[in-house]
């Protein structure tokens, strides 16, 4: 078992105390349906009207609400753009979304987050029980890895994500404006320094090998936090982002944090920017198909049947496969369809959210654990990783009084062949989830402690890639691509259709909260001037 000491965690409050989510939802969000049917998940079925609510047209339209889609469409709003969100789903946030059922407010995918913030103790997860659960050798190379990473870390956050743009505009925005702090990077690394920097572009395995790192424990590790933030091991994923990564887990200072009121919260704060600045978000509006006309994309068709036209660009916040569904076949070009269809994809997940008593279990109880069964096995083999989250710890609103919320789930390692073909309601496919979880269950227990009781949950939801593709609109509940840095790389946002435009984990720079956010966030600064780009780095201060 793999845990994150409890005494190492620290809470981050990005919003204020008193933020009502499920107030400001009902208040700023359209939603175009005429009923809401909770389900056995937590999610909600919509209805739609016959006719979109508000002005069916906007400059740009965005087709979904994740992380991507709506830091896309809330800078956009910021650059005094008329930006319109299309979702699916009847909340915000796509993978992202919480939910309720009973009180209990639920996560529906990411619950780590770092970054936000760098103050209070040390909470590194690695470094204090190192020599406790592994070797003074491993002590040592852990060292010798930290030592040799960090500085490259100058290079690879020398350059603001927010900076870069998706065309030649980057020359001023990115190069000229940063070149300063990067030539000073540089220069503090040294040359030994400055030739590591060379591999910011390839695997970061690459470096590990070069440190003669041999440890069983630290490589299994390092393929443990790549697989957490990329779904791919360390020889899949580029060593910049790592490295980015390395300096904010791992300097002196840092914490794992967690938002108060549940990741939803930070949806919510996306959804209130992007209203500040008058852009639009409808709930309940299905995208049935990208309208392209004269080669170019120009809307979109919902499910009523009604065209909402983009004036200047659509995007997609959608996975490439899903995208490439929402294409006419005739338009799509046989590199574009090729590229989709080769490239492969990571596996779904297995969920179990619960809610029980906090009463029946020990009051130290940490928000974070990761159980890994076998090491021998790899962190990216089936039934073998559990991640758990206990958010009701830090905040216990989440849950009613006296309760505790908690979400287990198989970080993209759960084959979608296995249930592929599975009738939902049939009593084969409730025996498959029952198999499935029982994993999870025993891991909720060694981490949970022995005052938990199965039997005793007030809630007991669990959730197979079936419900992973449902209700998260995912081909085959997939975690995204499964490309390997060093032999592949992400697609850029731009696509062979004039005026589409995509963004999210289906894009570079790839899986994971930051990189959709960045990639929302490109895609957004590519679709205005490089003067409205400029005047915004100036007016955050970077």
């Amino acid at each position: 078992m793999a845990a994150f000491p409890n005494n190492t965690l620290r809470s981050f409050k990005p919003l204020s105390p008193t933020f009502n989510s499920s107030t400001v939802r009902n208040s700023v969000l359209a939603r175009n349906s005429v009923s809401q049917v909770p389900s056995s998940t937590g999610a909600v079925s919509a209805k739609e009207k016959r006719s979109f609510p508000g002005k069916p047209e906007a400059d740009v339209v965005v087709i979904g609400s994740g992380i991507g889609g709506l830091c896309c469409a809330g800078l956009l709003a910021r650059y005094q753009q008329d930006v319109l969100v299309l979702e699916s789903h009847d909340l915000p946030g796509g993978a992202a979304h919480s939910f309720d059922i009973k009180g209990f407010k639920f996560d529906s995918g990411p619950s780590l987050f770092s970054g936000f913030q760098s103050k209070g103790p040390q909470a590194n997860p690695l470094s204090q029980d190192l020599e406790k659960y592994a070797s003074a050798n491993a002590v040592r190379e852990w060292k010798k890895l930290l030592d040799a990473i960090l500085p490259l870390s100058a290079a690879a956050m020398a350059l603001p994500p927010l900076s870069i743009r998706g065309d030649l505009g980057v020359l001023s925005t990115a190069a000229a404006r940063y070149a300063p702090s990067l030539l000073k990077s540089f220069v503090q690394m040294g040359p030994q320094g400055a030739l590591g920097a060379t591999k910011l572009l390839r695997p970061f395995s690459e470096i590990i090998d070069s440190l003669e790192l041999k440890d069983p424990f630290i490589r299994n590790w390092v393929d443990l936090l790549a697989f957490l933030l990329a779904g791919v091991k360390s020889n899949g994923i580029l060593s910049a982002e790592m490295i980015y990564m390395f300096a904010e887990w791992y300097k002196p200072g840092c914490c794992l944090e967690y938002p108060l009121h549940g990741s939803g919260a930070i949806v919510d704060g996306l959804v209130r920017g992007l209203k500040k600045f008058g852009g639009r978000i409808s709930l309940g509006s299905h995208v049935e198909k990208i309208v392209v006309e004269n080669g170019r994309a120009t809307g979109v068709k919902l499910r009523s049947g009604q065209f909402i036209r983009a004036k200047k660009a659509v995007v997609s916040n959608a996975s490439m496969w899903d995208t490439l569904n929402l294409l006419p076949k005739e338009v799509v070009p046989k590199s574009y369809l090729d590229r989709t269809k080769t490239t492969p994809q990571c596996e779904s997940f297995m969920h179990l959210h619960l809610g029980f008593d906090a009463e029946d279990v020990r009051k130290d109880l940490g928000i974070h654990h990761i159980v890994v069964n076998d090491w021998d096995r790899g962190v990216d083999a089936d039934q073998n990783v559990v991640l758990i989250s206990v958010p009701s710890v830090l905040s216990p609103d989440l849950a009613p009084p006296g309760k505790h919320v908690l979400h287990a789930y198989l970080p993209g390692t759960e084959p979608f062949d296995l249930w592929k073909g599975f009738d939902r309601k049939s009593s084969a496919y409730k025996e498959l989830k029952a198999e499935r979880s029982e994993v999870m269950w025993r891991a909720v227990e060694r981490a949970v402690g022995p005052g938990f009781s199965r039997e005793k949950c007030e809630v007991k939801l669990v959730g197979s890639p079936l419900t992973h593709q449902r209700f998260l609109r995912r081909n085959r509940g997939t975690y995204g691509p499964a490309i390997q840095a060093g032999k592949d790389s992400f697609p850029g946002h731009s696509t062979s259709i004039p005026q589409l435009y995509c963004c999210g984990d289906s894009t570079f720079p790839g899986i994971g909260v930051p990189a959709v956010a960045a990639s929302g966030a490109i895609v957004a600064n590519s679709l205005v001037s490089v003067s409205q780009h400029s005047e915004l780095l100036d007016a955050i201060g970077i």
